[in-house]
């Protein structure tokens, strides 16, 4: 997808694998002379889907899930007792960021989750952030966060071990270090069953990945 000069959104094949943070770490590892030929490979690189899903379905399809965790949260927050440290895990690509739909830095919120973000950090609630992303992009990573309106209490990303772990085993062990620091995971976001597996977290909510289409 690209924005167009009105800033509304207008459908382009829509890359699959080589998101936007993957594109950054090699331009980290390789260094700043080749950052070109990255950013030209992130844009180019394109998987002829089966069936591709164009930008405008995607976010009605995530509104309508935000829709339904909103008023949860609303009731979760307000019945929150005294004392408790409520807390809610995200994931990060096309979860929290728009990241296949076109290689740009920072990249976009996606706006239905921010929402919904806003307001429990409005409330008091603390966010945290559980991604599949390699430490070495991690500065990147908050900062983008940062940029387009998450508070990030805590960001957890990948290192070198525990890019040889099982996916959901390491989503799943961040959850059980965030509870001890003696928060209470009152919901938990994600587009994949590798970010939701696994408990520790009194809700989930999936949004779509469209049969893993989507990073």
């Amino acid at each position: 997808m690209t924005r167009g000069s009105t800033g509304s959104w207008t459908p382009w094949t829509r890359r699959i694998g080589l998101t936007a943070a993957t594109a950054i770490a090699a331009v980290i590892l390789v260094g700043p002379g080749t950052a070109q030929a990255a950013a030209t490979t992130a844009t180019t690189a394109v998987s002829a889907a089966a069936e591709d899903v164009d930008y405008a379905t995607w976010q009605q399809d995530c509104q309508a899930l935000m829709d339904q965790a909103l008023p949860y949260l609303k009731q979760r927050i307000a019945a929150s007792p005294a004392g408790e440290k409520p807390a809610i895990v995200f994931d990060i690509d096309n979860t929290t960021l728009e990241t296949d739909y076109g290689f740009s830095f920072p990249s976009p919120a996606n706006a239905p989750v921010l929402k919904v973000a806003q307001y429990a950090q409005d409330h008091g609630v603390a966010l945290f952030f559980v991604t599949a992303r390699p430490d070495i992009i991690k500065p990147v990573t908050q900062y983008n966060l940062t940029y387009v309106g998450y508070d990030v209490t805590g960001l957890y990303v990948r290192n070198l071990i525990d890019l040889f772990r099982n996916v959901a085993d390491y989503k799943t062990a961040q959850r059980v270090d965030i509870e001890s620091k003696g928060y209470t995971i009152i919901a938990n976001v994600g587009n994949s069953a590798t970010d939701l597996s696994g408990g520790h977290a009194e809700k989930t909510y999936k949004l779509p990945d469209y049969d893993g289409q989507l990073s």
